[in-house]
């Protein structure tokens, strides 16, 4: 971590730190996002799919149980690509971002609204929320992001 990473700042902030997981899964030149639904947190914004941690359970065992129950498939979790902190107005969150291989299954929506495979020209093109600005600039500038897992 960079003296400007903010991730230190904004663990040390006071209040509840939700843990988050989110798994970049990259299939021919492109990868997999999901959008929220309406009635989520920031509803009908574009993410990368995952979710909480539940107590107790490791990260990579929440990611595979995160896109299982959202997107009915089941991954490979590999290496960890970026870690993020970030402080809502509502709610602050820490976010592992996982490339995963995609093992079973072709994503589906089951508990978020849609499903997308995009290619970097068209990152741009869905809006994300604020705390993955970091990582949508890292994905747009390293094209060595975008292989198969």
């Amino acid at each position: 971590m960079s003296d400007a990473d903010p991730l230190p700042a904004v663990l040390a902030a006071e209040g509840p730190v939700l843990p988050v997981v989110a798994g970049l899964v990259f299939r021919q030149g492109r990868l997999l996002i999901s959008q929220r639904r309406p009635d989520d947190h920031l509803g009908g914004l574009w993410e990368f799919p995952g979710g909480k941690v539940e107590s107790g359970e490791a990260p990579t065992e929440g990611l595979c149980r995160e896109l299982r129950e959202e997107l009915d498939v089941e991954v490979e979790v590999g290496d960890l690509i970026a870690e993020v902190a970030h402080a809502y107005p509502e709610r602050r969150v820490r976010i592992q971002f996982f490339r995963c291989r995609l093992l079973h299954g072709e994503p589906m929506p089951r508990h978020c609204a849609a499903v997308a495979w995009v290619t970097p020209a068209e990152l741009d093109r869905y809006p994300f929320p604020a705390a993955d600005a970091r990582l949508l600039e890292r994905l747009r500038t390293e094209p060595g992001l975008w292989r198969d897992a």
